[in-house]
């Protein structure tokens, strides 16, 4: 009996000292994590997600683990995960976190997902990423966070102190951007925009800078690449300028206006920024803004109208997941057979070398509601063999639906009845 019990209680620790990636803390306050951290003299890394980011949930089934990421983090920092939202299946450790996953929102402009927070061993924020990346490029960029040099808020405390510097603004705003701060982003590349000639904005080696702080068409960058369209082109390749303009005049002058009206007016909005804009081409640039737009607006013939625009605006290069997207909101939304039909030639499109079970799934559903069942039977079954343990019951019912001849999708009943 004494040999099992010795058994039972071993075999955690051996599990425990075969864990080759990242050791995250259990059970804790943020108060502890940083007690620890200063006993440890080690630095704090924070991954703050969501349970619905699929970036969130990439990290930490496929970089986390590895053993490479383990002995970098668990080496060099008291690591932690702040779950930033709320679900009805939370356990108490993560309910226990509502609150500082709230202040850690509001204190440290956390407005993406996945955003990666590190700490001095004060507890001080120093750094911070956002976005997911491969093992050995997302060690790089956790290793810029232990370094003053390269810490974000070094390089913000420099150009506090010598906002007029160009170079330091320069450096600003790409920092600012890898770190989504488009506050910081903007007031940086504001200031190498103030601080240099139109000359010196225009040469080859600043062009591409200038371009890109002209996502604002109120900005003065905006106005100087306008004015310079054929120079920059010049500098940067031909057709580049079009798109950037045409994007900051949607970004700025017709999105906010159009989601903010209850009316359907985007034709009348276009066509009075179009005469604003004469010299600048906005049709060709805003085939992807109308796909949101009639989303939003569940107006899915003209949805389905912009996404067709949209594919042959991007000569049919449109990536997988894209299309998707666009067919499975066809598929839960739309019973009209064109509409239907489109979104399966979409859905067709995606699966071109790609057996992804979930774009399998929707071509599948698609060609149920499109009334080919038996061939939509034999999709489903694909998606089934290719799915995880976590998708196959829910593909399972699905297949089960389509061999009875039911419905996959929410029906007008159902609707009425909800």
């Amino acid at each position: 009996m004494k040999k099992l019990l010795l058994l039972l209680f071993t075999i955690p620790f051996l599990a425990i000292g075969q864990e080759k990636g990242i050791h995250f803390e259990h059970n804790t306050t943020w108060a502890k994590v940083k007690e620890k951290a200063k006993a440890e003299n080690k630095y704090i890394f924070v991954d703050a997600f969501t349970t619905w980011c699929g970036p969130c949930k990439w990290m930490a089934s496929e970089v986390f683990p590895q053993e490479k990421v383990g002995t970098f983090f668990n080496e060099k920092f008291v690591n932690l995960k702040i779950q930033m939202d709320q679900t009805k299946e939370d356990n108490a450790d993560v309910k226990s976190w509502y609150e500082e996953a709230k202040r850690f929102s509001k204190d440290y402009s956390i407005n993406a997902y996945p955003t990666f927070l590190i700490f001095d061993p004060n507890g001080e924020l120093v750094h911070r990423i956002v976005g997911g990346a491969e093992a050995d490029d997302f060690i790089v960029k956790a290793g810029e966070g232990l370094n003053p040099e390269t810490q974000f808020v070094t390089v913000v405390k420099k150009f506090e102190a010598n906002p007029n510097d160009v170079a330091i603004a320069k450096a600003t705003a790409a920092a600012a951007e890898k770190a989504y701060d488009k506050n910081l982003q903007k007031k940086a590349q504001d200031a190498v925009i103030a601080n240099s000639s139109t000359d010196e904005l225009l040469s080859k080696e600043n062009a591409a800078f200038l371009l890109k702080s002209a996502s604002n068409s109120q900005s003065k960058a905006f106005s100087i690449v306008r004015e310079n369209k054929e120079k920059v082109d010049a500098a940067l390749g031909a057709g580049k300028v079009a798109t950037i303009l045409a994007n900051a005049i949607v970004n700025t002058e017709i999105a906010p206006v159009v989601w903010n009206s209850e009316e359907d007016n985007l034709a009348s909005v276009l066509a009075e920024v179009e005469k604003k804009y004469s010299d600048i081409n906005i049709k060709d640039h805003i085939s992807g803004f109308k796909t949101q737009y009639y989303l939003k607006k569940k107006n899915y013939p003209a949805f389905k109208e912009a996404v067709e625009s949209y594919i042959a605006a991007e000569n049919g290069k449109v990536d997988p997941s894209t299309l998707n997207s666009f067919a499975w909101s066809i598929f839960e939304n739309c019973d009209d057979p064109a509409c239907v039909e489109a979104a399966l030639s979409w859905s067709k499109k995606s699966i071109e070398n790609n057996e992804d079970p979930a774009l399998l799934d929707t071509y599948a559903n698609l060609l149920h509601k499109s009334g080919k069942t038996k061939e939509a039977i034999e999709w489903q079954e694909k998606a089934i063999a290719k799915a995880d343990a976590d998708s196959k019951a829910d593909y399972q019912l699905t297949l089960e639906k389509m061999k009875k001849g039911e419905p996959t999708w929410v029906t007008e009943e159902e609707l009425l009845i909800n």
